[in-house]
């Protein structure tokens, strides 16, 4: 996570990041349960990661990407593209273990592109955030925020 631009210090961006780290976390999980061939673990844990993506992706793609669209289409069309891919393999552990043999190996890399994902996110879409949004567009994003909530722990 960078510290350098001050983004971190707006409460819908540090929940964002806290997201981010939390499902990074939970990757970590699923990395160990790919290593020893524990599919169960890890259709478990990609539906845990899907809960906290949920509303994470409503607040970047209603809140933050429609202000930043105007300069940044092709970026925002992009992750918009990423989230969908990576939903999509997730969303079939929502029913138990996906059947398809070739799913764990899916899983692994939808996961690497979350990560990648993730630190686009952090590196250049939240700082490009905190200079681009005027303080009504933080209030809509924090409004989203309300209305989907988040899935921490800690900040339920």
């Amino acid at each position: 996570m960078c510290d350098c631009c001050g983004c971190q210090a707006l409460p819908a961006i540090s929940l964002l990041t806290q997201e981010h780290d939390h499902v990074a976390n939970l990757v970590s999980h699923v990395r160990a349960a790919h290593e020893r061939g524990d599919v169960p673990e890890m259709a478990t844990l990609a539906t845990q990661i899907a809960a906290v993506l949920g509303p994470h992706t409503t607040v970047e793609e209603e809140g933050l990407f429609p202000v930043l669209a105007g300069e940044f289409s092709g970026q925002c069309d992009r992750l918009v593209g990423e989230h969908r891919r990576i939903e999509q393999v997730l969303g079939e552990a929502a029913d138990g273990v996906p059947s398809d043999p070739d799913w764990p190996g899916r899983l692994m890399a939808a996961l690497w592109q979350l990560r990648e994902h993730i630190l686009d996110e952090q590196d250049d879409v939240f700082p490009t955030a905190l200079s681009r949004l005027e303080p009504a567009d933080w209030d809509a994003v924090d409004a989203i925020r309300q209305r989907v909530a988040t899935t921490l722990p800690a900040a339920r």
